[in-house]
């Protein structure tokens, strides 16, 4: 199964071709950025399943504060998209503020191919499992009427909404399927 595209953002261009290596046979696109600039108008122009995002993008310094703007900047931008951040430093505490700042998941330098597999599978599944807002109202309905056993009026009045809303939202849902 191909998982779609990734976007890759290193600023070392061996971690990119390692990354490319490791990454073609499971995603059907990996795109590489050596520098975070370009990240958002790249997933303006190709849609992007997940990104892998390295932390630290200037030459001795490892704070981790340019992978945080730029994972905020992707959260804000393309919030349905996961990141998953890349750091050769394994600081438990620049993880915690990722992952508290909307980062899917971490993956520390080196890395071991078979777990960042796994880890962007995991996370690439998590994110195609999240129902949209209509999916969620027409389970919560179809769970209304069969806790009322068929009753249109005792649902709707269970929903809160009119009858004839309650009619309404099962018409427009019926067309969708």
């Amino acid at each position: 199964m191909q998982y779609g595209t990734i976007l890759v953002v290193d600023d070392n261009a061996a971690i990119l071709t390692a990354l490319r290596f490791c990454l073609e046979g499971t995603f059907s696109q990996v795109l590489t950025l050596n520098t975070p600039d370009a990240i958002l108008k790249t997933m303006a122009q190709e849609p992007v399943d997940v990104v892998l995002l390295d932390m630290n993008f200037s030459l001795g310094v490892n704070s981790g504060q340019e992978g945080l703007f730029w994972l905020r900047a992707l959260r804000k931008h393309h919030p349905q998209v996961p990141v998953v951040l890349l750091t050769a430093y394994a600081d438990v505490q620049l993880a915690v503020r990722g992952l508290k700042s909307g980062a899917a998941d971490f993956i520390v330098k080196p890395w071991d191919n078979d777990e960042l597999l796994h880890k962007l599978k995991d996370v690439v599944d998590s994110a195609a499992d999240i129902a949209t807002l209509d999916e969620l109202e027409a389970d919560h309905i179809r769970n209304a009427i069969d806790r009322c056993h068929g009753n249109l009026s005792e649902a709707a009045k269970l929903l809160g909404i009119s009858r004839q809303t309650l009619y309404n939202k099962m018409k427009r849902t019926e067309h969708d399927d």
